[in-house]
């Protein structure tokens, strides 16, 4: 995996493509060992950032001159 900082669609994306190669069964030994790790890899910065995002995500509503921050919840 290299360096470079991709953004959390392509690293979804990327991990998309290693499970589904994951499992097809047909890469040698070696190379789903290279897959499954670094889509561990990725999962991790994945769910790092959808963290991160979920705290962002927090409404900010202004009540009687006061700033209050409540979590955001999906309506189902």
């Amino acid at each position: 995996m290299e360096n470079e900082k991709k953004s959390f669609e392509e690293n979804l994306k990327k991990l998309e493509e290693n499970v589904r190669s994951l499992e097809e069964g047909e890469l040698p030994l070696k190379e789903t060992i290279e897959k499954f790790e670094e889509g561990t890899k990725l999962s991790k910065l994945c769910s790092e950032e959808l963290e991160t995002s979920q705290q962002k995500i927090e409404k900010i509503i202004e009540k009687d001159g006061k700033i209050i921050s409540k979590p955001f919840k999906i309506e189902e």
